[in-house]
């Protein structure tokens, strides 16, 4: 039987989705990324905002006509949107078989297995389940990198934020299982592993009464074969001088650090839930860039958040342009059912939201392509990421630049290159968000 998998979303539930692939796989599936070839469909739904929710809506209604047409046999709804609101998907799309929560995942091999003998039979379990964790994975990455789940759910309540509702409370997986985790997808070829969760900053707090991502961390780097190890998620008021330290002093850690801050006025901050203010966010951001000189750090923020006023809005453009943030992401607010701020006065337009939101990029645009400009003559370790097809090219990664999110260095060579190599270059260029650069043989490693 062939199972063809359609993982939505974040990075997160891409791990999900790998472990579930894995699960599969020793049940003696196949998969495949054929949809004419599939007997069984399964959708890793998203729900985090409108746009997200209906994107996975609309993959669910494509596999539902492959159902109705007899093409697949089963069809299955896994993840955020299937947790949240599994009674509509069945009675809205009822080629639907059978749902899988987001703490349930292990169940997903029974599941279909029971959905081909045509028994319908949903699992969904409390959200605060134990994580599922120790499970073989398969890695959709590429091989050369690989995402390390830490924990799961979150327990900072924001006003706008469905995830506690959807994914529960915060709750790390045990250390020893990351290591050994860790360890076999480093014997499996993976170079880079990327830190993930909800937050990864207060890891291990629930487990081991403390924070514990500095010694996870130091723990990591002791893997032979591992080189890069990158953090995101990290949340302000949560980042220690321990874990500073940690960063600066253990060559494996990139000097890269994702800190969602959302908003920089402290009215519109307090109104999210949001546990910093705008002071805060200065000092920290200061400290980092004192403290590891070279740090690349990337945000992401909500624009048009209900009550935003326009002097709120140039409160976080004086902030953003003061700030010069490496990397910069702007979400459009989003009204999500359940959570409180889809209850506020003052709800803004959306063509509010989107003017604003262009006037962030637009502002980020310049600051972004002025230190693409700066890096010019400089060098850096790349990791290769693939071939440009039909040039003497290739697209790689340096420590700035996170997988999916962030841009390329394009290495112009007729040397021939392996995805996964790490190659020093020098920057000869830059191209909007993207760096271009030659083999330093003087530097080749």
């Amino acid at each position: 039987m062939k199972i063809l998998f359609i993982s939505l979303g974040c990075d997160k539930n891409l791990v999900d989705t790998e472990m579930m692939l894995g699960m599969l796989v020793q049940r003696g599936y196949t998969i495949t990324d054929d949809e004419t070839q599939a007997d069984v469909a399964v959708v890793n739904t998203c729900c985090f905002i409108n746009d997200a929710k209906q994107e996975s809506i609309n993959t669910l209604l494509e596999m539902a006509e492959l159902k109705k047409s007899g093409s697949i046999k089963a069809l299955v709804a896994a993840g955020c949107l299937a947790q949240r609101y599994s009674g509509e998907i069945q009675e809205e799309i009822p080629e639907v078989d059978a749902i899988v929560g987001t703490t349930a995942i292990d169940a997903i091999a029974d599941t279909i297995d029971m959905a081909l003998m045509g028994n319908v039979k949903n699992h969904i379990e409390d959200i605060n389940r134990k994580p599922v964790y120790d499970k073989k994975r398969i890695v959709t990455t590429g091989g050369h990198f690989a995402y390390l789940k830490i924990a799961e759910g979150c327990d900072k309540h924001c006003s706008y934020c469905i995830i506690p509702k959807v994914r529960g409370n915060y709750r790390s997986i045990p250390m020893e299982s990351l290591m050994k985790e860790a360890c076999e997808l480093v014997e499996f070829g993976v170079k880079e592993l990327i830190l993930v969760a909800q937050e990864t900053t207060l890891y291990g707090v629930d487990l081991y009464g403390k924070k514990s991502l500095s010694e996870l961390l130091h723990r990591l780097c002791e893997i032979k074969g591992l080189y890069w190890i990158r953090i995101l998620y990290c949340y302000p008021e949560e980042i220690t001088d321990e874990l500073i330290d940690t960063i600066k002093t253990e060559d494996k850690i990139c000097h890269y650090l994702d800190i969602p801050i959302q908003h920089a006025s402290d009215r519109i901050l307090k109104r999210m839930g949001r546990r910093t203010t705008r002071e805060d966010l200065i000092n920290i951001i200061r400290k980092l860039r004192t403290q590891i000189p070279d740090i690349c750090l990337r945000t992401t923020l909500i624009t048009g958040f209900p009550g935003e006023t326009e002097e709120d809005h140039e409160s976080l453009i004086s902030f953003i342009d003061e700030m010069e943030f490496d990397r910069l992401g702007v979400f459009q607010y989003s009204p999500e059912e359940d959570t409180p701020a889809a209850e506020f006065a003052n709800q803004v337009s959306d063509e509010t939201k989107a003017d604003r939101q262009a006037d962030l990029m637009e502002l980020q645009q310049m600051i972004a392509f002025d230190r693409a400009q700066e890096m010019e003559g400089r060098r850096l370790l790349v990791m290769v990421e693939g071939k440009v097809p039909d040039e003497n090219a290739y697209v790689a990664r340096s420590y700035k630049d996170a997988p999916n999110v962030d841009g390329f260095v394009f290495i112009q060579t007729a040397r021939e290159l392996i995805t996964g190599d790490f190659v020093r270059v020098r920057i000869t260029g830059a191209y909007e968000y993207d760096l271009i650069g030659e083999i330093d043989d003087e530097f080749a490693e």
